[in-house]
């Protein structure tokens, strides 16, 4: 496993990371989240992610259960929680959702109690609050760090221009700022990473743990003939995401990237989660995965970056025809 520096920080966090979303609970159970923990930590993962929302709560619980159940040296992994739309759906009453300094305080609160820790490594913002001052936000997650409740916090889908607002602030009163972003990058999302966040990259520097680097799986080549049952995109309460990424366009895309992925001699969702490493603003990908095949051969990808060389690169670029285009300076 490769490691890298998450932004300016000296954290090292594992180039491939482990998330929740969608398969804990809804996908999985107990004994398989376990399995596919062990799996990833015992591959050199240190990162396991997780948000108050998944599953409504249900999903920072298992990991929990696994976490303690295993009883792997703190010091060893990383864990992380977001905050923003609480876990109750719809029977949150105010204060329970957003980015209040009461919220984000008692979410922190829960989320621990959840995943049976004593802090958070990570802890996001998880969606920008356009109804609560920026200064009260950074400041209740500047009061957490204090406490040792936290000890890096950051933003997931903020703006460029939100991010460099909650530095502002951070600088101004002398608080913590984020130390890092959590946006969705892939072969189909990119301007967040390769355009709108290059400023703050050169500048106060940011950590990104990825996710959905496959676009929720379709860039794993397993749509290219339609969708499989047992899939993300059959499920129940999931009908955006199928309607977002199955396009006709997208699965022509895809089925070019796994002719030059099998002439390269390594599958689809390998090709796409290197490219994603390939960029040097990426400090982690975050992989999700409900079989042991699946995750172990996504964990092979940090071997396959270094296939991509400056003409494969451009191979991916013609079929694609996506590259965000720069502002001339």
């Amino acid at each position: 496993m490769e490691y890298r520096r998450l932004g300016k920080s000296g954290l090292q966090v594992s180039a491939l990371s482990f998330g929740s979303w969608v398969s804990f609970s809804k996908q999985i159970n107990d004994k398989t989240a376990e399995e596919l923990m062990s799996i990833a930590y015992e591959h050199g993962v240190n990162f396991f992610d997780n948000a108050e929302i998944y599953a409504l709560g249900e999903s920072e619980k298992m990991m929990g259960r696994v976490i303690k159940k295993k009883k792997w040296d703190r010091s060893s992994f990383l864990v992380s929680s977001k905050v923003f739309w609480g876990w109750r759906g719809k029977a949150n009453k105010p204060n329970q959702t957003g980015l209040s300094r009461k919220h984000v305080i008692e979410a922190c609160d829960e989320a621990l109690q959840r995943l049976q820790v004593e802090y958070l490594d990570l802890y996001y913002c998880h969606r920008p609050d356009k109804s609560t001052p920026i200064e009260e936000t950074v400041l209740a997650m500047n009061h957490l760090i204090q406490q040792g409740k936290v000890l890096y916090w950051g933003t997931s889908e903020w703006s460029g221009v939100e991010i460099m607002e909650a530095h502002r602030v951070a600088e101004k009163y002398r608080l913590i700022g984020p130390t890092m972003e959590q946006p969705q990058y892939s072969l189909f999302e990119r301007n967040k990473i390769e355009k709108e966040y290059l400023d703050i990259f050169r500048t106060v520097g940011m950590g990104t743990t990825i996710w959905s680097p496959l676009a929720s799986g379709l860039l794993s080549g397993k749509y290219n003939e339609g969708i499989p049952k047992t899939s993300r995109f059959a499920l129940q309460g999931f009908d955006w995401l199928k309607e977002r990424w199955m396009l006709e366009d997208n699965v022509k895309k895809v089925k070019k990237l796994s002719e030059l992925a099998n002439k390269l001699g390594v599958t689809t969702a390998q090709l796409s989660i290197a490219w994603v490493l390939k960029n040097p603003n990426v400090s982690t990908a975050i992989l999700g995965a409900t079989k042991k095949a699946q995750l172990i051969e996504n964990l092979k990808a940090v071997e396959s970056t270094s296939l991509l060389s400056t003409e494969i690169m451009q191979k991916i670029e013609a079929i694609m025809k996506n590259k965000p285009v720069l502002p001339e300076y």
